[in-house]
């Protein structure tokens, strides 16, 4: 659910929904986040890169590893896929890398892995994120029962980041006060980037989506007219530009905790479909 609607700055920050759990069973979002982002060929998404994809959740599940991932599929923009792993320090990402390197056959499994997708990719990409729990709201430490990922991007103007907290501080303010379903989680561009915010939300089904609009002016009431040209004022003076797109959580290309499969098994780990009963032979001719 968006807590800032378009029509008021031609942006938003996030959607209502609760946020990933860490890759190592932390409560809240985690600290760290590494973000792999895979520009897909045309006409190699789908089940072709998905059956790639298992190859890496293969060696990972053969090997045990205790680190989880889960996987994201554009549902606007170009056509790509997200990685996203969380740590709950830079030292832990450095100890799960240094590990990776000194298991050799699991490092050989994910070395052959990577060259047979990269036929897949025309580009890829990463970033490293870190949590900033001043600017986030009422975040939930789950995606066991998410389908849905909404990811806004603020890429403020160089010396502005007082004003930033501002435009969040004051957003929040509103939502408190609407008591409203927003929920959001923001991270700043750690490495990859510079001056730049992304803020994750979730969704169970695209019906939260429609509930935010229908909410939207609960929160322009408890903004009032005076907040909503204070807000578009701040905003105008510290963002550059801003980018809001929809993604669906993947589980064929994920490596999920435990806990989450065992909430949603039919989510996370479907059974294989049933093969249909083959028909009974004719009988011949009397």
């Amino acid at each position: 659910m968006k807590i800032l609607s378009p029509a008021l700055l031609g942006l938003s920050l996030a959607v209502a929904g609760s946020l990933f759990a860490a890759a190592q069973d932390m409560q809240g979002p985690p600290k760290v986040i590494e973000l792999t982002r895979e520009f897909v060929k045309p006409g190699k998404a789908g089940a072709i890169h998905d059956k790639s994809e298992s190859k890496f959740v293969a060696a990972m599940a053969a090997a045990k590893w205790p680190t989880h991932y889960f996987a994201l599929m554009s549902l606007s923009g170009k056509t790509r896929a997200l990685y996203l792993t969380g740590y709950p320090s830079f030292k832990a990402w450095e100890d799960d890398y240094l590990a990776t390197m000194k298991n050799k056959a699991l490092s050989a499994e994910l070395e052959k892995a990577s060259e047979a997708d990269g036929e897949l990719l025309d580009g890829m990409d990463q970033f490293v994120l870190y949590y900033d729990e001043d600017l986030s709201y009422k975040p939930s430490p789950t995606l066991a029962h998410s389908k849905l990922m909404e990811i806004t991007t603020f890429h403020l103007k160089p010396g502005k980041d007082k004003q930033w907290h501002e435009v969040v501080n004051l957003v929040i303010d509103a939502h408190k006060k609407a008591g409203d379903s927003a929920h959001w989680a923001t991270f700043e561009v750690a490495y990859g980037g510079g001056d730049e915010y992304v803020i994750f939300s979730d969704d169970k089904s695209m019906a939260d989506i429609d509930t935010s609009y229908a909410e939207d002016k609960q929160f322009r009431d408890a903004l009032g007219d005076d907040g909503l040209k204070k807000l578009r004022e701040l905003a105008a003076d510290c963002i550059e530009s801003s980018d809001a797109e929809l993604f669906g959580i993947n589980p064929a290309q994920s490596y999920p905790p435990d806990e989450w499969v065992k909430a949603d098994p039919d989510f996370w780990k479907p059974k294989p479909a049933a093969a249909p009963a083959a028909k009974p032979a004719a009988k011949p001719a009397q």
